[in-house]
C-alpha cells in the first residue's frame, strides 16, 4: 500500500498467505514480551546515565546541556570580534577559502562541539584546522571527518549529526558538487537544521579546472530553496562574519560559497557591528549625487569597486553594495531594502554566475553583468576578460543607461 488501502479482500488474502489470524491492531502477547523486556532492558542504563548526569560537577553538567540544548558559548561572539579587529590591523588579500580557514581556527577554539569534515580535498576546501585530529573507527575522540569522496554522504551524516544534537557539523566540497548534496541539503532545509557546507572554487575564477568544476547555475539553484542561507562573502571581514552567522542560524543550513582566488581587503577598518547580517549594505558611497549603483557579490564586489573608481573619475556619483547573502537581504524591512537599493537611475550587478534573482534588485531597467553559458578551461584573468566580467564592462553597462 502507498496511496491508499487496497480493500478487504486484498487484506483478507495478505492474511491467508502470511497466516495472520489476529484481530486489526491486536498484537500477539509473544510479540509485544519481545518489547516489554527490550523497555525493561533500558531502563537500567538509562537510569545510570540519568544517575551520573545529576552527580556531576555542576559546570561540567551545565556544559553538557549547553551543547545538547544547541546553545553557542557565552565567548563565541567576542571571540569573532576579537578577530575581526586583528584583521583590521594588517588586511590581508586572501581566498576567502582561505579566509574561512582563518575564521575557523577562531570558531573550533571557542566553540568545542564543532564537528568538521570534507569530502576529499581537505587542502583544497581549508576545512581542518588545528589540533583537529581525525575521528577513525577505533579513536571516536577526533573532530575531523574524512568522508571520502561521497558529497552526498557526507551530507547525510551531517544531518544525522545535527539531529542527534550536542554537535555541530561541518563539512567541505567544491561548490560545482552541491549537485551530488542535492537532496540532503534540501532535507538539512526542511528539517530545520544547523548544517554548515563549505563550498569553495565558487565561480569561473577556479580557471584551469574547466567547465565541469565551474560553477554557474548553483547559485541561483540554492538561492531558490526555502530557509537556506547561500552567503558569498567579498573578502576576509565578510567571511568572518558570515561565518558568525551559519553558527548563529539554529533554524536551518547555511552554505558558504568561497572563492579560489586571492580577493582585495575590502572592509578596512574595524565595526563591532555584523554588516554581513542584513544580507546587502553600503560598502562604498557614491561622491555627488549618486547617478549609479552597483551590485555585486563574493570576488565580483572588487570588480564593482574597481568600476566605481572608473565612473566617478568621469564624474558619475555611483554607490557599491556587497550582497553577501539575499535571503537575508529579503528578511530585512522594506524601509531598509528600499533604502540599500536606492533610486539611481542606472543600475548595474556583477556576479560570476547567472541572472536569476537579481530582478529583485535590479528592477525592469537594470543590467546585469555575469555568466550566460558554461564556463571554460583557461587562466582566471583570461577567463574574466573572456567572458566580459570586468570592471570596465560594468561601467560600459552603467553609461548605456545613462545615455
Amino acid at each position: 500500500m502507498h496511496g491508499s488501502p487496497l480493500g478487504d479482500d486484498e487484506i483478507a488474502l495478505v492474511r491467508k498467505e502470511l497466516g495472520w489470524s489476529h484481530e486489526p491492531f491486536d498484537i500477539p502477547s509473544d510479540i509485544y514480551d519481545v518489547w516489554r523486556i527490550a523497555a525493561l532492558n533500558a531502563a537500567k542504563p538509562r537510569k545510570t546515565w540519568e544517575s551520573r548526569l545529576a552527580a556531576a560537577e555542576a559546570d561540567k553538567r551545565g556544559e553538557f546541556e549547553r551543547r545538547m540544548e544547541g546553545r553557542l558559548p557565552g565567548s563565541f561572539a567576542r571571540a569573532m570580534d576579537d578577530y575581526k579587529k586583528e584583521q583590521a590591523k594588517e588586511p590581508e588579500k586572501d581566498a576567502t577559502r582561505k579566509a574561512s580557514q582563518m575564521a575557523l581556527e577562531i570558531i573550533n577554539k571557542a566553540v568545542p562541539e564543532t564537528l568538521g569534515g570534507s569530502a576529499d580535498l581537505t587542502g583544497s576546501n581549508n576545512t581542518r584546522t588545528a589540533g583537529m585530529e581525525i575521528l577513525t573507527r577505533d579513536d571516536f575522540s577526533g573532530r575531523y571527518v574524512g568522508y571520502g569522496i561521497r558529497e552526498h554522504g557526507m551530507a547525510a551524516v551531517m544531518n544525522g549529526v545535527a539531529l542527534h544534537g550536542g554537535l555541530i557539523p561541518y563539512g567541505g566540497t567544491f561548490f560545482a558538487f552541491t549537485d551530488y548534496c542535492r537532496a540532503a541539503i534540501r532535507l538539512s532545509a526542511l528539517m530545520h537544521q544547523r548544517v554548515v557546507y563549505v563550498m569553495p572554487h565558487d565561480s569561473i575564477g577556479l580557471g584551469e579546472d574547466g567547465p565541469t568544476h565551474q560553477p554557474v547555475e548553483h547559485l541561483a539553484a540554492l538561492r531558490s530553496r526555502p530557509n537556506t542561507l547561500v552567503m558569498r562573502p567579498a573578502d576576509v571581514t565578510e567571511t568572518a562574519e558570515c561565518w558568525q552567522i551559519a553558527m548563529e542560524t539554529e533554524d536551518g543550513p547555511s552554505i558558504l560559497a568561497l572563492t579560489r582566488q586571492g580577493l582585495t581587503p575590502l572592509r578596512t577598518e574595524f565595526e563591532e557591528k555584523n554588516k554581513c547580517r542584513k544580507g546587502a549594505y553600503t560598502l562604498g558611497e557614491a561622491d555627488g549625487d549618486e547617478q549609479v549603483t552597483l551590485f555585486a557579490s563574493g570576488s565580483e564586489v572588487e570588480i564593482a569597486m574597481a568600476a566605481r573608481d572608473t565612473l566617478q573619475a568621469d564624474g558619475i556619483g555611483t554607490r557599491v553594495v556587497s550582497v553577501p547573502c539575499m535571503e537575508l537581504f529579503v528578511g530585512q524591512s522594506a524601509e531598509y531594502q528600499a533604502g540599500v537599493i536606492g533610486s539611481a537611475p542606472a543600475r548595474v550587478a556583477v556576479e560570476a554566475g547567472v541572472e536569476m534573482g537579481w530582478s529583485r534588485f535590479l528592477g525592469e531597467t537594470g543590467r546585469f553583468v555575469g555568466m550566460s553559458t558554461f564556463g571554460a578551461s583557461a587562466p582566471i584573468k583570461a577567463l574574466y576578460e573572456h567572458f566580459g566580467i570586468t570592471a570596465e564592462a560594468v561601467a560600459t553597462a552603467a553609461k548605456e543607461q545613462l545615455s
